[in-house]
C-alpha cells in the first residue's frame, strides 16, 4: 500500500447506498474522480491536500477517514451469503448482527468466514473465526502478529460471544505467547458460552467462483457482480448506481476481497432497467476469469502491467486457469496472499542496488492449490519475466492433473492429537486428574453428567488447584 493512501472501513465489506453515496461526496469534495478498493473490503484513496477532519464534516453518516495504518476492516462472507454455498445455519442476517455489535476499531486483522465457500479468505486475518457445524459456533484460528505458527482455540466460541472475545484480545494480545494462555486469560476475564470441538475444522475443496455479471438468485431476483480490471473505480459512475439502488429498493452493496462490488436482492421487474443503466455507462459485465482472480498489490503499475502479460500469455495459448487464482506480492518471505498460486518479486542484491537490472520472481503454490491448506510449495525460484508464463501454464496442467484427486476436505488438526478412542475426558497436566463428565466432581460440588464446557470459569482441580485451562482432552481408552 502506499504511503499516502487513506481508507474508509466498511465493516465486513458491507455498506448502505446511502453510505456508499455518503462517502463518494467526501472523495469528491476531496477533488478525486476514482477510488481502489483494497482486500480487506475498504476504500483506498490517496488524500494529498485536504484535511481528513473537514471531509468528515461533510459526511451525514459520521464517516471516518481512517489514516492511522495500525487499525483494521474486519473481513467477512456477507458477501457470499445466499448466492454461493453456504453453511446451513448461517444467514445474511447472522452476519450483519455480528458486525453491529463491533463497538471499536480492531487492530487485529480479524476475519469471520463460512468454510463452504471460497470468496473470502478463512485464515489471513489474526483471529480466524470460522463457522462450525454446530449452530451459533465458530472455530477460532489465532495467528498473533507475534506468533510464528497459527493455532486452534481449544473450544468452539458462542456466535454472540465473539465480539467480547476479540475486545478481550484486542486488550492482552502483545503479552500472549501461545493459545493455552490466551485460553486461561480469557477465561479469567468473561463468562462464556463454549462448546467442546468435537471433530477438527474440515474445509470442502473448492473451486474458485465466477464472481461477475447478472445472476439469478432465488425465484424472483437477481445478484450482480461488477469489477474493473485496473481497481480504479469512477466515483460518477458509484454515485449513479447508488442512486439507482436506492430508487430500486435495494438495500446493501457489498466490496469483495478480490476489489470487486456484489449487489444481492436485485428485484425481476428491476433487471431490464438496470441493464439499460449498465449499457449506458458501456460497463463491460462479460471480463474473462483468466483476469478476475488475479491478487495486486494496490496502484502498483508495475504488477498491473505483469498481470496483462501473463494474462495475454495464457489467452493467446488458449490456458483455462478455471478454479485456480494467482497473487502478484512484493514482500517476498511474508506469504499473506489467499491465493493458489503466488508470485514474488525479489529486491535486487544489495551490491547492484544503485543499477537498474532485470527483476526476478519466485513462484509458489499452496499444497493442491488450495488456501486452506496453508501450506506453501516453491515451485521455481529467481526466474525471469519472460520464464513465468511458461511455468504458470505448467502449473495450470499440475493442477487440472490433480484437481478430482485431491477434492477430500483439507482437516485442520492439531499436532500430536491422540486418536478417537473410547470416551473423551479431560486431564490435569500438572497432576494428572482427570475430570469425566459421566462422574462429575463431588470434591467441587459439580453433579454427575455436566460437561466440560459447563464448569465454572473458576472451576480448581481438586487435587493441585490447577485453572481450568490446564486441563485438556484426552481419550479414556475402555478395556474390554
Amino acid at each position: 500500500m502506499n504511503d499516502d493512501l487513506h481508507r474508509i472501513f466498511f465493516k465486513g465489506g458491507v455498506t448502505s447506498p446511502g453510505e456508499l453515496k455518503d462517502s463518494i461526496a467526501m472523495l469528491e469534495a476531496a477533488g478525486l474522480q476514482e477510488v481502489y478498493f483494497g482486500s480487506r473490503q475498504d476504500l483506498l484513496f490517496p488524500l494529498p491536500h485536504k484535511s481528513k477532519k473537514q471531509l468528515e464534516l461533510l459526511s451525514e453518516f459520521n464517516t471516518n477517514i481512517v489514516a492511522d495504518r495500525s487499525y483494521q476492516n474486519i473481513v467477512c462472507s456477507y458477501v457470499s451469503a445466499d448466492i454461493f454455498d453456504m453453511t446451513h445455519w448461517l444467514k445474511g442476517s447472522t452476519y450483519l448482527y455480528l458486525l453491529e455489535q463491533f463497538n471499536y476499531q480492531p487492530k487485529l486483522k480479524i476475519n469471520i468466514a463460512d468454510p463452504k465457500q471460497r470468496l473470502v479468505p478463512l485464515f489471513s486475518g489474526n483471529l480466524n473465526f470460522i463457522a462450525s457445524a454446530e449452530e451459533d459456533y465458530w472455530y477460532l484460528n489465532v495467528m498473533l502478529p507475534h506468533w510464528k505458527n497459527k493455532a486452534f482455540y481449544p473450544v468452539l466460541i458462542y456466535s454472540w460471544d465473539i465480539v467480547k472475545i476479540a475486545k478481550v484480545i484486542e486488550e492482552v494480545f502483545t503479552g500472549i505467547d501461545n493459545v493455552d494462555q490466551l485460553f486461561t486469560i480469557i477465561n479469567q476475564q468473561l463468562e462464556t458460552n463454549n462448546k467442546n470441538i468435537q471433530e477438527p475444522l474440515q474445509t470442502p475443496y473448492l473451486t474458485f467462483p465466477y464472481y461477475e455479471g447478472m445472476n439469478r438468485m432465488g425465484l424472483d431476483q437477481y445478484w450482480l457482480g461488477l469489477y474493473w480490471r485496473n481497481n480504479r473505480y469512477d466515483l460518477k459512475f458509484l454515485k449513479e448506481f447508488c442512486g439507482f439502488c436506492l430508487d430500486n429498493g435495494i438495500g446493501k452493496i457489498c466490496i469483495t476481497p478480490w476489489k470487486s462490488l456484489i449487489v444481492k436482492g436485485i428485484k425481476t421487474q428491476s433487471r431490464p432497467a438496470l441493464e439499460r443503466f449498465l449499457g449506458l455507462n458501456g460497463i463491460n459485465v462479460r471480463h474473462s476469469q483468466l483476469e478476475m482472480n488475479w491478487h495486486l498489490p494496490v496502484d502498483d503499475a508495475e504488477a498491473f502491467e505483469l498481470k496483462r502479460f501473463l494474462v495475454r500469455n495464457f489467452d493467446q495459448n488458449d490456458i483455462s486457469t478455471y478454479g485456480l487464482t494467482f497473487g502478484i506480492s512484493n514482500d517476498v518471505g511474508k506469504r499473506s496472499h489467499f491465493s493458489s498460486i503466488v508470485i514474488e518479486k525479489n529486491a535486487p542484491p544489495k551490491l547492484v542496488a544503485d543499477f537498474e537490472v532485470r527483476p526476478s520472481y519466485n513462484v509458489l503454490h499452496f499444497k493442491n492449490f488450495d488456501p486452506n491448506t496453508d501450506t506453501y510449495i516453491v515451485y521455481a525460484q529467481d526466474v525471469d519475466k519472460v520464464e513465468l508464463s511458461g511455468l504458470l501454464m505448467e502449473l495450470s496442467k499440475k493442477y487440472f492433473e490433480q484437481l478430482y484427486k485431491v477434492a477430500e476436505p483439507t482437516i485442520q488438526k492439531e499436532p500430536n492429537k491422540p486418536k478417537d478412542k473410547g470416551r473423551k475426558v479431560h486431564q490435569c497436566q500438572n497432576c494428572y486428574t482427570i475430570y469425566d463428565d459421566v462422574v462429575g466432581d463431588k470434591k467441587n460440588k459439580i453433579p454427575k453428567n455436566t460437561a466440560f464446557n459447563e464448569l465454572p470459569s473458576l472451576f480448581a482441580c481438586p487435587t493441585c488447584g490447577a485453572s481450568l485451562a490446564k486441563f485438556k482432552p484426552i481419550q479414556l481408552e475402555l478395556l474390554s
